[in-house]
């Protein structure tokens, strides 16, 4: 017969396991809950974190912070929305002239110039490939047909993912512009939340992640926006066609640090086989120099105001993207920055145990 005592500790060990379960239950429900709109949430926090230091600016210069917010949030929405609105009419605008010229049997790819002839190496063979396609461009075409049809399939599916990613980062901008507005409350909460965690380091934490997402925006995305951005005003003048096109292939590139001398190569090779020799030659220079002032920008601004090495950074963001795509950009740097913080501390205090022990001999 099992004794009172015994009775008491099981009823009370099946009491806290239905408790458990209950609380499970629940928190796994609301992950449920809130799962289709994690990702909006965290880009939201992301992109308010990162516009803190700009809306602080303007709300010294213009006062009320609402709406400086509510501006702000619209001119980038704008921003995104107007470019690629203009692209897409313009890629609808190709298109239909493609499949015209398609129907009609009529010629879709322009005489090559006799400066192709002059390219090192290639010039000859692609000078005669390049003229056949221009005379018969069905038959020259003819044997990459499965290729040129894998490439029609992915560029497609290339162009909804990328409709999908400006929908899904207006929206983050208007959660963001929410998050800006309640800055105060939602900086208090996140403290609170870190010091119930992490104790008396909390507020240390808590500044640490916001410093390293400030980071990775102005040291990798920041350094995307500005070598797309210096490429485009390169390529308009030259003429280059879709050159904003181009200039997001650039920035995208960069963002998941492949050198943007992928796309900026085939460039000047374009523009060399049409342009004079002296304008492409300075074009080719101005591009090559876009496309290593990485190497000069990112340890400029990657880092700054951190308390923390920018290979830590660096290592953090790549790694955290190669794993949970553009959001992890933020979050692996982040998650990395405080295991690297942890490692320091933990290293602090062996140090510190061993003084007393080498006192004592």
């Amino acid at each position: 017969m099992p004794s009172k005592i015994e009775n008491e500790k099981v009823g009370t060990a099946i009491e806290i396991a239905i408790k458990l379960g209950f609380l499970f239950l629940v928190l796994y429900i609301s992950y449920l809950i809130v799962k289709p709109f994690l990702a909006l949430i965290l880009w939201g926090i992301i992109l308010a974190v990162a516009f803190e230091p700009l809306v602080k600016r303007l709300q010294k210069r213009f006062g009320n912070r609402k709406k400086v917010v509510i501006a702000m949030t619209t001119a980038m929405i704008l921003v995104l929305v107007i470019p690629a609105w203009s692209l897409s009419d313009s890629l609808v605008a190709s298109t239909s002239k493609l499949l015209a010229a398609v129907h009609g049997n009529e010629q879709i790819i322009p005489p090559p110039t006799e400066q192709v002839k002059s390219w090192p190496l290639v010039g000859e063979k692609v000078y005669d490939l390049w003229n056949k396609a221009h005379n018969d461009w069905r038959e020259a075409l003819a044997p990459f047909k499965e290729q040129i049809k894998a490439f029609i399939l992915k560029l497609i599916s290339m162009l909804k993912s990328g409709a999908m990613t400006l929908l899904l980062t207006i929206v983050s901008l208007v959660v963001a512009a929410f998050f800006l507005i309640g800055k105060e409350a939602n900086t208090a909460f996140y403290h609170r939340i870190m010091r119930r965690i992490l104790g008396e380091r909390g507020d240390e934490w808590a500044d640490i992640s916001v410093l390293t997402i400030r980071s990775v925006a102005t040291g990798v995305v920041g350094v995307a926006v500005i070598q797309s951005a210096l490429a485009l005003v390169g390529m308009v003048p030259m003429g280059v066609p879709l050159a904003p096109l181009w200039a997001l292939i650039i920035m995208f590139l960069t963002i998941i640090q492949l050198p943007a001398l992928i796309v900026i190569g085939p460039i000047i090779a374009y523009v060399y086989s049409y342009a004079e020799g002296t304008p492409a030659t300075i074009f080719a220079v101005y591009m090559l120099v876009v496309g290593a002032s990485d190497g000069v920008l990112k340890p400029m601004l990657m880092g700054r105001g951190v308390d923390l090495p920018m290979l830590v950074i660096l290592i953090g963001a790549i790694g955290g993207m190669m794993l949970m795509g553009m959001i992890g950009l933020f979050l692996g740097a982040v998650i990395l920055a405080l295991a690297y913080k942890l490692f320091y501390l933990w290293l602090a205090e062996t140090e510190t145990n061993d003084v007393p022990a080498a006192n004592q001999q």
